[in-house]
């Protein structure tokens, strides 16, 4: 059994799997004796930190399914509607990715309510998405999320923790996303920081498959929020928009004198 899993991962065999294994637990960049202490000092906290957020990086990349992410991508970007759900620190990862995607135009809706998760995930149909990220892959809200949406015929795209959990046992593709818990830290930071380096990995694949689209729906994007300025009193105003005239009976700078001023510039 060991040597087909050690195969299956593509190794050798089993000694060449126990070798690696061996390998990597020799180099890890946190031990034990190094976890975070209340008597640290800030460059003892500096290291530990980034050391333990590195290791979850290395980790997941070192374990994540390239055809899985290649799948997840291909459903994604495929689908009429596309919903994420996440509660909790993975509500905040689902709202990053959400806003990642628009900037290249593929549109999506975050959920992070039970209720609303439930009422979403029912009305979705076949062609359609959900994406969804637990950590623990036990929240009983987003496993309830799941099995509605596939069973209205959407496909689910799982981030967790465990191959083995439930959500990932509703789910038609699954992304581990491992983090060792420490004192203090616990498994969020290291969780949130693998299951963000996934969703951005996911990014530039979505990109990569209309490469062009991509570009052009960025472009729109970045030219609508460039057309936003903040002006000496912090106030955030929309280029063109006619100024105050202290001489109009209104107060409002008249529309062509805005754009004759603007043209003499």
């Amino acid at each position: 059994m060991v040597v087909k899993v050690a195969r299956r991962l593509g190794y050798g065999g089993f000694k060449e799997l126990r070798a690696e294994l061996m390998a990597y637990y020799a180099n890890l960049r946190v031990e034990i004796d190094e976890e975070l202490r209340r008597e640290d000092s800030i460059p003892q906290i500096v290291r530990k930190v980034f050391a333990t957020e590195r290791s979850a990086l290395e980790e997941v990349e070192s374990i994540l399914d390239i055809d899985a992410i290649a799948e997840a991508a291909r459903i994604f970007i495929k689908a009429r509607h596309r919903d994420l759900y996440g509660v909790g620190g993975s509500a905040t990862v689902c709202a990053d990715a959400s806003h990642k995607f628009l900037r290249i135009g593929i549109r999506s809706s975050v959920f992070s309510d039970a209720h609303l998760i439930a009422m979403s995930a029912s009305l979705l149909e076949e062609g359609d998405a959900a994406l969804v990220v637990s950590h623990s892959g036990e929240s009983k809200d987003v496993i309830l999320g799941a099995e509605v949406a596939r069973a209205a015929g959407a496909k689910v795209i799982t981030i967790t923790n465990s191959i083995a959990s439930t959500l990932a046992r509703n789910s038609d593709v699954v992304l581990c996303a491992p983090a060792k818990e420490a004192p203090l830290m616990g498994q969020n930071a290291a969780a949130r920081i693998a299951q963000l380096a996934i969703l951005d990995t996911m990014f530039i694949c979505l990109a990569r498959e209309d490469y062009e689209t991509a570009e052009r729906n960025l472009n729109k994007v970045m030219t609508s929020v460039a057309v936003y300025s903040t002006n000496d009193r912090g106030r955030t105003e929309r280029r063109g928009t006619p100024r105050a005239d202290k001489n109009s009976p209104d107060g409002v700078q008249p529309a062509k004198e805005t754009a004759r001023k603007r043209v003499e510039l």
